[in-house]
């Protein structure tokens, strides 16, 4: 795109964006994000975009405060039993709903236990199976609520109990899904619990509107403990599903910050936007998933073909313009509790991407694909600039091993869900942004009881025991190994491709403060402020 067609993209500020800023003694945050959420249950929830949203919505017993650190939350401490298995977390006094409702540990109870509730369908529900019998109750294997080690001692004493000590816990529970729901409401609304009007919340927010394509919008609750810190009246969401539509936005006065920036429009919005332009590290993965339950992609050889092909230098640089980084493996460098430098990675990194071509050709052949059988494959794509140009990218790295592609694509929201409800495809784009920095937050994807995920289908005895085997090591270093050896069966299997490692690539006005780039890509608006 040239520079004129750019700015000729300018859509004027009107509609939406009036009524959005016009709230003149107000101080009004207009946030940008790739898409509507699924849901704003916050025990049904799996994306980045919906974790933005409940984290301004709600508030676990822990936060991740402005630069992605563990801090108290609704508990304002907590102590650790001797062999690491027990956390008691003592609530703070003035924690309230915003209907004024004091929260309380049976709030917490209760919401564990409806996460684990199989009626509740929680794909997102292993994240919480470190906790005792929780796995059990989730799978239906003879353990009740009952049954689970949570247990509220008093209105403002909450008890949990490990199955094993997990060194990760605390982070773990900063994830959306270990926030706490509004007994009350859930029991009398049921799902229309999350609608405005309805939606009781405990976090510096309150759910005012949700308008599909449109905003979200919330206001400050009063009934937060820590609304005199909370410099923010209102915050729009404002979905981009395009993020150059974003950035035209953004340069028009609309959005303070985007979700994403168009990678091939980089170099032009530093020259133009100097450091407003972030980009950042962050711990993800960027990857395609095979689907491993259809013909041909139950064969290893296609999957390693195809796999071995892509170059994901010119990905890196080309398509994203260094800002992002080529990925070898699954689980990013850097992370927590792992072996470094010892990770497996896939054996072609060091081979030229002629001889890697040579050698897709004849796994492509001894599996049957040749000249006159063409290997045909469809890539599901959620839409955006950057994701449309990779997959076109890749296409054309197919096609010199004689693979013909076409492409499929739709919004993030009709993506990921097609993928989660186990729907029908060949090869598709997805993204994983980790939750704690431990491996196994990245390997469990692909455990065959993680149906909510496992997009590919991937199922492997060997793979799925060594996730058990490290699930129950103590010692770190040992653990560390057992997780090693897994994702050396996934880089040999690939279920996924793993192709990129992702950054925080964001726009980010000069007149905000507070919105920190940091690992995790946590951004509560209770934490920001807006020069006026």
């Amino acid at each position: 795109m040239s520079i004129h067609q750019f700015i000729r993209g300018f859509l004027p500020a009107i509609g939406l964006a009036a009524s959005l800023m016009a709230a003149s003694a107000q101080v009004t945050f207009n946030r940008g994000y790739d898409g509507d959420p699924e849901t704003l249950d916050p025990h049904k929830t799996s994306t980045t975009s919906e974790a933005h949203l409940l984290r301004d919505l709600f508030e676990g017993l822990v936060i991740h405060d402005a630069k992605g650190e563990v801090k108290p939350g609704v508990a304002e401490k907590w102590s650790v039993s001797a062999d690491g298995k027990v956390y008691t977390f003592n609530l703070r006094a003035n924690a309230k709903w915003s209907n004024g409702d004091p929260v309380k540990a049976q709030d917490f109870e209760f919401s564990f236990k409806r996460i684990m509730d199989p009626a509740t369908s929680a794909k997102y529900a292993n994240m919480l199976y470190p906790i005792l019998n929780a796995e059990a109750f989730n799978k239906g294997k003879g353990k009740t609520a009952a049954d689970m080690g949570v247990k509220a001692v008093d209105d403002r004493t909450l008890q949990i109990t490990l199955e094993r000590p997990t060194a990760y816990f605390l982070e773990l529970l900063t994830h959306q899904t270990g926030t706490p729901v509004h007994p009350a409401s859930v029991q009398k609304h049921g799902a229309d619990f999350v609608k405005p009007g309805n939606l009781v919340s405990n976090g510096a927010f309150t759910l005012v509107e949700n308008v599909p394509n449109s905003h979200i919008k919330m206001t400050k609750n009063a009934q937060f403990h820590d609304a005199a810190n909370v410099k923010i009246d209102v915050v729009n969401f404002i979905p981009h599903k395009d993020t150059a539509a974003g950035v035209r936005r953004f340069m028009a006065g609309e959005l303070h910050v985007t979700g994403d920036i168009p990678a091939d429009q980089i170099k032009f919005l530093r020259e133009k936007l100097g450091k407003q332009v972030s980009v950042a590290p962050y711990l993800g993965t960027y990857y395609f998933a095979f689907n491993m339950s259809k013909a041909p992609f139950n064969d290893k050889r296609v999957r390693q073909a195809l796999n071995m092909v892509i170059d994901r230098e010119f990905l890196a640089e080309q398509v994203f313009q260094n800002t992002m980084v080529a990925a070898y493996s699954f689980v990013p460098p850097g992370i927590a509790n792992y072996v470094g430098e010892k990770a497996p990675t896939y054996p072609f990194q060091s081979k030229s991407i002629i001889d890697r071509e040579d050698a897709a050709k004849k796994l492509l052949a001894d599996a049957g694909f040749g000249p006159n059988k063409k290997l045909k494959v469809e890539i599901r794509y959620n839409m955006t600039d950057n994701n449309r140009a990779a997959a076109v990218a890749i296409a054309d790295m197919w096609k010199q091993i004689g693979v013909e592609t076409t492409f499929i694509n739709t919004d993030a929201k009709t993506h990921f869900a097609h993928l989660r409800d186990g729907g029908d495809f060949d090869v598709a784009r997805a993204g994983w942004i980790g939750d704690y920095s431990d491996p196994q937050n990245f390997l469990f994807l692909v455990q065959s009881d993680n149906p909510g995920f496992n997009y590919a289908k991937f199922k492997n005895a060997d793979y799925d025991k060594l996730m058990k085997d490290a699930e129950n090591e103590v010692d770190s270093k040992k653990r560390a190994e057992i997780l090693a050896k897994a994702e050396a069966i996934f880089v040999d299997e690939v279920p996924y491709a793993s192709l990129l490692f992702y950054s925080n690539r964001e726009l980010i006005s000069d007149k905000v403060s507070g919105f920190i780039p940091n690992l995790r890509g946590a951004h509560a608006t209770r934490f920001v402020s807006i020069k006026q």
